[in-house]
């Protein structure tokens, strides 16, 4: 079934074409990327199907019910879940009247539509859609502490995932996502992922994370010099079929450039001739009448820039030794270890907040450690690319930002440099304040070049950068003979760059001596391990109090200290130990419950599709209360079990 029919679609801003003729289709669970260059078009062509943006010419085609309304509170967006209990509750009251109740006729017609409607509602996900939206809250790290917070003191960051939630839950036929990976990180990104696989409607997506694409997309539409063309595929696939197209579209354009050079050559010699006048004229019009195609570059244009070192680092270039890192006495994340040597490109990757971009500018000592040290290698030279551009002056003309910083190079040299970053003409005149995001970045990219720095410590790097720009970076990046440091969100980047990864936690890192796809796998086998340990302690785990205090009192006399100082770290040793035994059967109860109260859901669930009880109102009514209170007790129950998870995540962190 086709959600989504966009037909010879034109759009421009006065004289400058934005659109020419772009078509587009999207089928019942389609999974659709819109790529292309940044101002290729891509975020008006969403406008306008989203129908917040006219067009000059064309059709736009969808089902009338995909406008669903997202901008609402999370319990609105199931307002007919809600009046569908309203209704049921109305026909039980109906079922236990007895006028109804003795009229046969009455009774038959209110049964078969409380029938109809139950079956409906229990259908279409009327008895666990509380459950779903916790689950996609907690996918978007919200969590039952946070369900009573007002959306006005929510961070930007945090608005922008509960805007996701809500655009997820409603559940339209076509979703469409601008950017949905912005502000997420790796562990809710891979939510995400899973997610949308499983996403029963269609998806049309524009994202700059690859990685992102490769995992979710099967089709990718190009925009590109103001038309849109269809590849079959996820984005890596997209790229090969781009290559192979790009081989075809030039033998075609060359072939074409060669028949056209001979008309022309054979007017041009004989238009003027009396004998062949008429064979040219001929030809002349078929020179004009002829959609000649363009040349397959186009006028698009691509960045070129590498980066250089001027003197060679020593081997060893840092070693972070119990480093605590912060702002003012406030640590952010403690005992940070890890080293760094010459032509290492070591990625930092850990959740949202826990200090990555502090941990760089505390070795950048544009911050003070808290505690612990650092020792930097022999003949460091540091480049520092901000992710927030905080060394780029609003005030100042683009071709000033460079020249400022080298007086003594020249003005041409400087507008040569900006030209590999794409800044020609009087784009080099442009205040600083006016550049785009992605503008902004070449610019502070171009700094970091004449730099020529032998360590170069990166805060998420490919942030505003079009794809076409991550690639040259990431190829820069490859080719680069220094030592590089850098944070990132980009997992296709990640995997392109990083030799080793470090995880940063609250209390610590851990190092993973490969790429992200190492880190990933290593990572899973490290928690499958510890669920494995978890479920044997779990089954030598003793049944009473009186063998657990035995088993306490036996680890106490085993590790008895011979100091006051062992006694201590032994006392919080097995404090923790008989915390986690505490918690681990904790967890295995509210399993067991959660089990126990799933079955008797479901039971009475089909108890009340039976034709003898749904018809005998006096076996429905207890039947229905007994459902309602199964229902609160199980969400009472999965709230409790997912405090619990967060409790044991942090025990095992």
């Amino acid at each position: 079934m086709i959600v989504l029919q966009v037909n010879q679609i034109h759009k421009s801003f006065g004289a400058e074409e934005i659109i020419s003729g772009a078509k587009l289709e999207v089928q019942h669970r389609d999974r659709v990327a819109l790529v292309g260059r940044n101002g290729a078009g891509k975020s008006t062509l969403l406008k306008i199907i989203a129908g917040e943006m006219s067009y000059d010419s064309g059709d736009l085609i969808m089902p009338k019910d995909l406008n669903a309304t997202v901008w609402q509170e999370m319990m609105k967006i199931f307002a007919h879940f809600r009046n569908q209990e309203a209704k049921l509750r109305q026909l039980e009251a109906a079922m236990a009247d007895p006028d109804v109740y003795n009229d046969a006729e009455r009774n038959a017609k209110v049964m078969q539509e409380y029938d109809l409607l139950q079956t409906h509602f229990k259908d279409a996900g009327g008895y666990q859609f509380e459950a779903d939206t916790r689950a996609v809250l907690h996918g978007m790290k919200f969590y039952a502490e946070d369900y009573e917070k007002k959306i006005t003191s929510l961070s930007g960051g945090q608005k922008t995932r509960l805007m996701l939630a809500k655009l997820l839950l409603a559940k339209p036929q076509l979703l469409i996502l601008d950017e949905p990976t912005n502000h997420l990180d790796i562990e809710t990104l891979s939510w995400l992922e899973n997610y949308l696989k499983n996403y029963p409607g269609a998806l049309l997506i524009v994202s700059h994370d690859r990685y992102f694409l490769d995992q979710v997309v099967t089709l990718v539409y190009e925009v590109s010099r103001k038309k849109v063309r269809k590849y079959t595929g996820n984005y890596s696939r997209y790229l090969s079929e781009k290559a192979k197209q790009y081989e075809l579209d030039r033998k075609h354009y060359e072939k074409e450039q060669s028949e056209k050079a001979k008309l022309e050559d054979y007017v041009a010699r004989n238009l003027v001739r009396a004998s062949t006048t008429k064979m040219a004229q001929s030809r002349r019009r078929v020179l004009e009448k002829t959609d000649w195609m363009e040349a397959p570059e186009g006028d698009e244009k691509s960045a070129r820039f590498g980066f250089d070192i001027q003197k060679q680092s020593g081997n060893d270039v840092l070693n972070v030794q119990a480093l605590s890192v912060g702002y003012g006495d406030q640590p952010v994340s403690n005992n940070i270890s890890l080293k760094l040597y010459r032509t290492d490109s070591l990625a930092l990757v850990g959740p949202n907040g826990v200090g990555k971009s502090t941990l760089l500018k505390t070795i950048m000592k544009e911050l003070p450690a808290l505690a612990g040290d650092i020792h930097y290698g022999t003949g460091i030279q540091f480049g520092y690319y901000d992710q927030e551009q905080a060394n780029l002056k609003g005030n100042k003309l683009v071709l000033n930002e460079l020249w400022d910083d080298y007086p003594h190079v020249n003005e041409k040299d400087i507008r040569g440099i900006l030209g590999r970053f794409l800044f020609t003409g009087d784009d080099v005149l442009k205040p600083v304040s006016t550049l785009s995001g992605g503008e902004k970045a070449r610019v502070a990219l171009a700094k970091l070049m004449m730099q020529k720095a032998n360590v170069l410590l990166l805060d998420e790097p490919t942030n505003h950068l079009d794809l076409d720009s991550k690639e040259v970076l990431e190829n820069a990046l490859i080719d680069y003979p220094g030592t590089l440091l850098f944070v990132s969100h980009d997992r296709y980047f990640m995997n392109r760059i990083a030799t080793k990864v470090v995880e940063l936690s609250r209390d610590g890192t851990t190092e993973y001596l490969g790429d992200y796809d190492y880190y990933v796998e290593k990572k899973l086998e490290t928690e499958e391990l510890a669920a494995l340990d978890a479920l044997e302690a779990k089954a030598k785990q003793p049944e009473t109090h009186e063998e657990l205090a035995a088993l306490d009192a036996l680890e106490a006399k085993a590790k008895q200290p011979e100091t006051q100082t062992s006694a201590s770290t032994s006392q919080i040793d097995k404090e923790a130990k008989k915390l986690e035994r505490q918690l681990v059967r904790k967890n295995t109860e509210i399993e067991q419950a959660m089990e126990s109260l799933d079955e008797e859901i479901a039971a009475i669930e089909e108890q009340l599709c039976e034709p003898d009880i749904f018809q005998d109102h006096e076996r429905v009514m207890p039947l229905q209360s007994r459902l309602e209170e199964l229902k609160h007790s199980h969400e009472e129950t999965m709230a409790e079990w997912l405090e619990l998870q967060e409790q044991l995540e942090e025990m095992n962190s």
